[in-house]
C-alpha cells in the first residue's frame, strides 16, 4: 500500500490524472495502474490456439481463483478471438476497465471489457492496422498502462522481420498516438518498465519475427540466426522518451522488474541465452550500471529463464526456467547478493509466473511460443495455483488446458468483482486523459 501512495503522489507532482499505483502479476504492473491488494476472484489467461484442440482459436479464458466462490479452480468463461495470432502478452488500461491483448505473429490487438462483468470479459474492439499505423512496427509485446494511454514495446519490423523495432503508443480509445524507434546501437526491443519516482524507463531486448516464429530446435541449430538476439538494455528519460544510456547485458535480457519499495532504485532482469540474473543499479550520479549477479540453474544446459516476479516487499524474486520446468525463488533482501532459498519443479515446461500483491498466492502457466513449446509428453499445458508462505510453495489447484480443449495458456492477469463494485459505489470511476 505504501508503494501505491508514493506512486500516486509522484504522478500528482507530474500533473497527470492517475487512477492508482508486469509481462503477468500485480507486483509487476505499471505504477499508473490500481492494484488488487486483496483476494483476486479470477485469473484471466490469454491462450494460444491449437489445431484440433477445441475451436483451434486463440482465446481469453477466465479461471476462478477465490476459494470462497463455487467456481474456484474451474473455467468460468472463455471467449475466442478467431484464428491463431500467437497470443502472447497484454495489460490493463490505467482505469483497469479494459484488457488489451496482442498477437506476435500478425500484430493483431484485442480489447476486452472486463469491468462490466468481470466473470465474463467481452471483446469490444479489434485493431488490425497496428503495423500500418505505427510505421512498420511488428510484434507488439508488452502492454503497459500510462495515464490515458497504452505503451506497447514491440519485437520486430515489417522491412526485414528482424530485431530492429520501436515503442508504440495508443490512447485508451484504441487510437494511434506515436512511435519511438529504439536507438542506434540498441535496436532490439522486448519489455519496458517505468520507475515513476525517478522518471526513468528501462527497456530490454529479444529477437525479431524471423526468429521467434521459427521452430526452436531449428533456430538453435542455426548459428547465424542465433547471432540475431539483443544484448542491451536502455535507460530512458521517460517523459522525454529520450534514451540516456545503453547498458551491455549479453544473452537476450527479457522481463524487467523494478524494486517496489520507494527508496529501492534498482531493477532485475534475466538473460534467456546465458541463464544469468542481472541487477540494474542506480549510482550516486544518477546513472545506472548493469551487474551480473548469479547463475540460474546450470547455464551449460540452457534452462532458458523466461518470466520473473518480484514480491511487493522486495524480498523474493521468482524465476521460471522453461526447459526444465523449474521455479527458483531468490532471496533478494541484499539485491547485489541474491541467494536461492527454494526450488520446485512445476511441470515438464513452465513459462509465466504471477503472484498476488500480498504475496500469498502464486500462479504458473506453461506455454512460451507455439513453435517453442516442447513436444510429446513434455508438451504439458496448464495453469497451476500455489500458496506461498515465504518458505515453500504448496499446490492448490491445476487445470489441464489440453484436456479442457482450450489450447496453450500463456499470460495471466487478475480480476476482482469487488474492485469494480467498490469504485462505482464510491463514485470513483476514473476518466482517462492523454498523458505520459
Amino acid at each position: 500500500m505504501r508503494h501505491v501512495l508514493v506512486a500516486a503522489a509522484a504522478a500528482l507532482l507530474l500533473t497527470v490524472s492517475v487512477a492508482g499505483a508486469a509481462s503477468a502479476d500485480e507486483t509487476c504492473q505499471s505504477p499508473y495502474l490500481p492494484k488488487i491488494v486483496g483476494q483476486e476472484d479470477f485469473v484471466y489467461v490469454w491462450t494460444v490456439g491449437m489445431d484440433g484442440v477445441g475451436d483451434g482459436s486463440d482465446k481469453l479464458v477466465t479461471v476462478g481463483a477465490n476459494p470462497a466462490r463455487d467456481d474456484y479452480g474451474k473455467v468460468v468463461s472463455q471467449t475466442s478471438v478467431g484464428g491463431q495470432h500467437e497470443a502472447h502478452h497484454g495489460g490493463f488500461t490505467d482505469d483497469r476497465r479494459h484488457l488489451w491483448l496482442g498477437g506476435l505473429d500478425d500484430s493483431a490487438i484485442f480489447i476486452f471489457d472486463v469491468a462490466s462483468d468481470p466473470a465474463n470479459p467481452k471483446l469490444v474492439k479489434r485493431i488490425d492496422d497496428f503495423v500500418e499505423k505505427s510505421g512498420g512496427v511488428v510484434g507488439p509485446h508488452t502492454y503497459y498502462a500510462l495515464p490515458g494511454r497504452m505503451l506497447i514495446p514491440a519485437l520486430s519490423n515489417a522491412d526485414d522481420l528482424g530485431g530492429k523495432t520501436a515503442i508504440v503508443e495508443y490512447n485508451n480509445d484504441g487510437e494511434y498516438v506515436r512511435t519511438t524507434w529504439m536507438p542506434e546501437g540498441a535496436e532490439y526491443g522486448y519489455d519496458a518498465r517505468i520507475n515513476a519516482n525517478l522518471n526513468r524507463m528501462l527497456t530490454s531486448s529479444f529477437t525479431g519475427h524471423a526468429n521467434y516464429m521459427r521452430n526452436l530446435g531449428d533456430l538453435m541449430g542455426d548459428a547465424e540466426a542465433m547471432q540475431n538476439f539483443g544484448q542491451t538494455m536502455v535507460v530512458w528519460d521517460f517523459h522525454a522518451r529520450k534514451p540516456l544510456q545503453i547498458l551491455n547485458v549479453p544473452g537476450a535480457p527479457l522481463e524487467i522488474r523494478w524494486a517496489l519499495q520507494p527508496r529501492h532504485d534498482y531493477a532485475f532482469t534475466t538473460t534467456a541465452l546465458t541463464s544469468k540474473l542481472w541487477g540494474i543499479f542506480r549510482l550516486e550520479d544518477g546513472s545506472f550500471e548493469a551487474v551480473e549477479l548469479a547463475d540460474i540453474g546450470d547455464p551449460a544446459t540452457t534452462p532458458l529463464p523466461v518470466d520473473i516476479s518480484i514480491s511487493s516487499d522486495d524480498r523474493f524474486l521468482f524465476v521460471d526456467t522453461f526447459m526444465d520446468g523449474m521455479v527458483r525463488v531468490f532471496d533478494i533482501s541484499d539485491p547485489r547478493a541474491p541467494v536461492v532459498v527454494h526450488e520446485k519443479k512445476i511441470g515438464s515446461q513452465v513459462n509465466m509466473v504471477s503472484q498476488s500483491w500480498d504475496g500469498k498466492r502464486v500462479y504458473f502457466t506453461s506455454s512460451l511460443l507455439r513453435n517453442w513449446d516442447q513436444g510429446g509428453e513434455k508438451n504439458e499445458q496448464y495453469i497451476k495455483a500455489y500458496d506461498w508462505d515465504g518458505v515453500a510453495l504448496t499446490p492448490r489447484f491445476e487445470i489441464d488446458f489440453l484436456k479442457a480443449k482450450l489450447g496453450r495458456p500463456h499470460l495471466m492477469r487478475f480480476g476482482s468483482i469487488d474492485f469494480y463494485r467498490g469504485r462505482v459505489a464510491r463514485g470513483q470511476e476514473s476518466s482517462s486523459e492523454s498523458g505520459g
